[in-house]
């Protein structure tokens, strides 16, 4: 047995020793192709690879036309693209982000989906500043874009896609009341729009929220119509339901579904877990505030079929005299990490994709000024066109809200926003349940908002 193990010894070392021999020589001959390699691919190794991490996935972002795009603009960069969520979840994009960030993996351009997690994430100095790239270019971001992305007095992002809210019109209705098709109006106008709106078989308005801390658009209604403090907190972190248009809302929103009636009932939406497409598709409201996401569905598709004409009118004003145009805008913040060793070309590539990347993208309507009237309505009639019934839509009145609609100056969100929008809804409920008139919600509010901000402090 000893001799036969010592001669299987020797058998197993005198094969390793001829591995070696071929492992050596194979790696002479790789080392002179890569030598070669190394000199005719010179041009390639020069190139700076940045990575792109994105909630958006190929369907909602044509990323497979839009980043060649930029490359074939920028020659000397490389993009690879990292959809965090397939199912563009926000949330999940959001997380596996900061596993990312955590984990030191190479970050370079970043996209946030709302101010919240953008303003949080620049907190956390996951962000950096841009400041110097946008003096060398000589441009000022707010004329160059709709949506101003500063925070304090400095820019972390560039915005992509301009998405404002608008009032979608059953424009059957409209007819049969015989009213004009609104172009230029208030919050006062728009009540009493939904007043004469109002018939046996359906509502005036449909406000689909608050919900559980959720879409609080629609208790901001007419802070929402203002230049700046458009939150439920100021600049300053401090309590903002003071404001005279906090109060003009609930108002609205008192008279609309208690008076009037002409507003969907909260308890409806809430028990029956109504929604704002079943809602306007099935004509069960004739007026329907949302976002303009919903330009893609306008003229119907197999899920929801149109069988009316459709409008759009503009978000209302607080008074006939304002300059009009401003409504809450959800847009792409387009960031720089700040870990990023590659700050300058991340930067070429947000602007590139904030301006002509838009174009190249097709999916929405850009935050860029730099659109001319003709490409806006290019835009419009192909997202319009994968539709199923598009000559049913108001194309001009589209086009008309989207070039004059404006976003108000962004309010840093504070890092315990979402404790301070859970307790507005609670109040909120207690007054439109008939718990508490208005002045003690707003008191409550304030009160409560002021307990929650000192808890942070």
């Amino acid at each position: 047995m000893l001799l036969g193990i010592m001669w299987l010894m020797g058998v197993l070392i005198g094969c390793h020793s001829s591995g070696e021999e071929q492992v050596t020589d194979s790696d002479t001959n790789h080392q002179d192709n890569s030598d070669q390699a190394e000199g005719d691919n010179s041009d390639e190794d020069e190139k700076v690879q940045i990575k792109l991490h994105t909630h958006g996935n190929e369907a909602s972002y044509n990323w497979s036309e839009t980043i060649p795009a930029f490359e074939e603009a920028h020659p000397n960069i490389e993009v690879e693209l990292v959809i965090l969520s397939e199912k563009g979840d926000t949330n999940e994009a959001l997380q596996k982000l900061d596993l990312a960030a955590s984990s030191g993996e190479q970050l370079d351009v970043l996209m946030f989906s709302d101010p919240a997690s953008y303003a949080q994430r620049v907190d956390l100095g996951m962000v950096a500043p841009i400041d110097k790239f946008i003096e060398e270019e000589g441009y000022d971001v707010t004329e160059e874009y709709k949506v101003n992305t500063q925070l304090g007095d400095q820019y972390y992002a560039l915005p992509g896609k301009f998405n404002p809210w608008y009032v979608l019109v059953n424009k059957d209705h409209l007819d049969e009341a015989g009213l004009e098709m609104p172009t230029d109006w208030t919050w006062d106008e728009f009540a009493e729009y939904a007043n004469q709106l109002t018939t046996e078989d359906h509502y005036g308005t449909y406000f689909h929220g608050p919900q559980n801390g959720g879409w609080m658009e629609y208790l901001k209604l007419a802070l929402a119509s203002k230049q700046e403090g458009t939150e439920l907190l100021k600049e300053d972190g401090s309590s903002n339901f003071k404001d005279p248009m906090f109060k003009k809302t609930l108002e609205l929103r008192w008279q609309m579904e208690k008076e009037d009636q002409s507003a969907t009932p909260y308890t409806d939406i809430m028990s029956q877990q109504l929604h704002y497409r079943d809602t306007f598709f099935n004509q069960n409201a004739s007026l329907v505030m949302i976002g303009s996401w919903m330009n893609t569905e306008l003229g119907g598709t197999d899920q929801f079929p149109l069988d009316f004409n459709v409008g759009i009118a503009p978000y209302p004003k607080n008074h006939s005299d304002d300059e009009g145009g401003y409504t809450p805008v959800t847009t792409d913040y387009m960031a720089v990490a700040s870990n990023s060793e590659h700050k300058e070309e991340a930067y070429q590539f947000i602007r590139w994709y904030t301006t002509e990347g838009q174009m190249v993208q097709g999916k929405n309507i850009p935050s860029w000024n730099g659109v001319d009237d003709e490409d806006l309505e290019s835009i419009v009639h192909t997202i319009l066109a994968d539709t199923n019934n598009p000559e049913k839509v108001d194309t001009e009145a589209l086009i008309s809200v989207l070039k004059h609609s404006k976003a108000s100056k962004l309010t840093p969100p504070a890092p315990y926003q979402a404790e301070i929008y859970e307790m507005a809804n609670v109040e909120y409920e207690k007054l439109i349940y008939g718990e508490q008139n208005i002045d003690a919600t707003i008191n409550a509010m304030h009160e409560k908002a002021q307990k929650i901000i000192a808890n942070n402090e």
